[in-house]
């Protein structure tokens, strides 16, 4: 099964980049999508029919702000939009698409800390609310893949200037403490269990200074799995040829 997250920072902008051509071309079991930026009616769902997608889409209340969705050629047990927490459901952060009774696929728009004092500590308050959501989910899914846009960077190898972004939202201390916590309560990092020292590897560039042209970039994409299906990985791949958005794809196939 190949599955694709692509945050595409509005997808009706994306559409007009060839959304339809990559996906096309990348033939992906099922796509998951961040930051669509679009409430549902405005969205060109014919288009993803016509590439014998079905998808679900979960808007956030505030117009062309946030938002995710799901595309997939593969039956879905079952969607659920939200997860009950209060804010990031406001925000249309998390849709999850059961696939069976034992594998559960979560796509996350992470909150970005970036915009001032409040939306960092509403970011620590997101991931302290998500980190307990994950381990209720484990007793309930012996699988789970968690992809997204984490607004993270876990290790120095994953950005580009490790030293002048320590104390910038995404690359703070606390933060990657997070991600540590995460890869120790029973997830693995897709890209870096196949790939565990392939530095220079990013999933966002700022639109400042040519940063993309240079590669002056951050890991801040990923597709996690619980450790009991890491050796199903057949691939992790990012993919910074594809140019609809600021972030780029990144993908995994995996044997389930």
């Amino acid at each position: 099964m190949k599955i694709i997250s692509y945050n595409l920072n509005g997808v009706r902008a994306a559409i007009t980049k060839d959304l339809a051509g990559f996906l096309t071309a990348e033939k992906a079991d099922i796509v998951c999508f961040q930051e669509i930026k679009a409430n549902e009616i405005d969205i060109d769902k014919n288009l993803f029919t016509e590439l014998g997608y079905n998808s679900y889409w979960y808007s956030a209340q505030k117009k062309g702000y946030s938002g995710v969705g799901i595309i997939s050629k593969k039956p879905i047990n079952k969607i659920t939009y939200g997860n009950g927490m209060l804010q990031a459901d406001f925000e249309g952060r998390t849709i999850t698409a059961e696939i069976n009774a034992d594998t559960i696929l979560v796509n996350t728009y992470f909150p970005s800390g970036s915009s001032g004092e409040d939306r960092q500590a509403y970011k620590m308050e997101f991931l302290a609310e998500y980190m307990q959501w994950l381990q209720k989910l484990k007793k309930k899914y012996k699988n789970i893949i968690v992809v997204g846009d984490y607004n993270i960077c876990h290790r120095a190898i994953d950005i580009h200037d490790p030293k002048g972004n320590k104390n910038n939202s995404g690359f703070l201390p606390e933060e990657r403490e997070w991600m540590e916590q995460l890869f120790s309560s029973g997830f693995t990092d897709s890209f870096r269990h196949l790939h565990p020292e392939d530095a220079h590897n990013y999933s966002w560039w700022s639109y400042r200074a040519n940063a993309r042209n240079n590669n002056k970039g951050w890991r801040i994409d990923y597709v996690s799995v619980t450790d009991n299906i890491a050796e199903k990985l057949s691939e992790a791949f990012i993919l910074p040829d594809a140019k609809q958005s600021d972030h780029c794809p990144i993908g995994i196939k995996i044997d389930l």
